[in-house]
């Protein structure tokens, strides 16, 4: 055998060899797909059996308010002749209004037979969590580089680092576990378009992406999409059982969906401050991968802003967060205001995820989609 056979044996192993992580890569997608579908049903379960009564602690914490009045009693105690003052506790109000409400009990509903649906949906995704992302890993290694090079592997690596940000969230001990239906019915549409219309075959990358600056700029695009996300689903919550306290606190009945589902979320006071803060946390670095975006253009291209559709998105989406984040601090836009321009920033960061990739042709335009 020549020293050229040679040569071509081994380029016809690596060959073989990356095909297969590629296929094994497809297999763990797929069964990440599968498994987060049982997580799908076990969330549904949850809500299902969770507490079904009729409209409970909001109401009762709003019309024990009316009834009391605003103000709260100040009592003075006498011991042993010295009167003491008791204070009155300070209630620390969001954005979102001056009712003190109390949080929902979640979406088992304090029930045991809820509670223990929600435990299995949360273990089948973090099972999901650890398919998928050896998916992600194998395809990495079949390409020998970070799989961000086109919009299949992007969304695969995107859909990741959401549920990771759910867990995490989860292992912080926050009260998030609400989120957990949306998320995975979004990671399942997201999954389907990535099989199906956005899939490409792994192939190496086109020259203007070999750089370092891919695994920094790219990552961290994909990490903010993620918070971003998690700020998105807030808001559209936050303003749904805005509108049911509203209505109770007005002497209306909402209906049985309310009853059901609102009454069991977090007040409104408090979703709305947990899609300000992950919003306003991930900002800066929202704003680093726009400069980190810029500087491998002028590494790439010559040239650090050259008005592609895809660095004008960008911008428009950061211009569209930090007019949020003004207006948060502007004492007439809080509340919902606030919300429809934190979901017009949202609805600029998906444009800039989905719509310029497919509709618009530019620098950022590889592997088809």
């Amino acid at each position: 055998m020549t020293l050229a056979d040679a040569t071509a044996a081994t380029v016809d192993l690596a060959a073989a060899a990356n095909e297969n992580l590629a296929n094994t890569s497809n297999t763990l997608i797929y069964s990440a797909m599968a498994v987060y579908t049982l997580a799908f049903f076990a969330y549904i379960a949850e809500w299902i059996f969770g507490s079904r009564s009729k409209v409970g602690r909001t109401a009762a914490a709003l019309t024990s308010k009316a009834e009391t009045g605003a103000a709260p009693a100040v009592t003075v105690n006498k011991a042993g002749g010295t009167a003491v003052l008791e204070r009155p506790k300070v209630v620390v109000r969001a954005a979102a209004g001056s009712r003190d409400v109390p949080d929902g009990p979640g979406a088992h509903g304090g029930t045991v037979k809820g509670d223990l649906y929600g435990r299995i949906a949360i273990s089948l995704t973090v099972l999901a969590f650890l398919l998928e992302f050896g998916g992600v890993l194998t395809r990495a290694l079949s390409v020998e580089r970070a799989p961000w090079g086109n919009m299949y592997e992007f969304n695969i690596t995107f859909t990741t680092t959401a549920v990771g940000v759910y867990l995490a969230l989860l292992a912080l001990r926050k009260n998030v576990r609400w989120l957990g239906l949306p998320l995975t019915t979004v990671v399942l549409l997201d999954l389907g378009l990535a099989v199906t219309v956005l899939y490409t075959a792994s192939d190496q990358l086109v020259p203007a992406l070999h750089s370092y600056w891919l695994y920094i700029h790219v990552s961290t695009a994909i990490f903010c999409g993620a918070v971003f996300y998690v700020g998105a689903v807030s808001t559209i919550l936050y303003l749904f059982k805005d509108s049911f306290e509203n209505k109770l606190a007005g002497g209306g009945t909402p209906g049985r969906f309310a009853n059901s589902v609102l009454d069991r979320l977090p007040a409104a006071a408090t979703l709305d401050k947990i899609a300000y803060r992950v919003n306003a946390a991930v900002f800066p670095l929202w704003t680093f991968t726009i400069i980190a975006g810029a500087i491998w253009a002028g590494d790439a291209w010559g040239r650090y802003w050259g008005w592609d559709p895809k660095e004008v998105w960008s911008f428009i989406t950061w211009v569209a967060y930090a007019g949020y984040l003004h207006a948060r601090a502007t004492a007439g836009w809080k509340g919902r205001k606030a919300a429809y321009l934190a979901l017009i920033a949202f609805g600029c960061w998906l444009f800039n995820y989905y719509g310029v990739n497919i509709f618009v042709s530019g620098k950022h335009s590889y592997a088809g989609v």
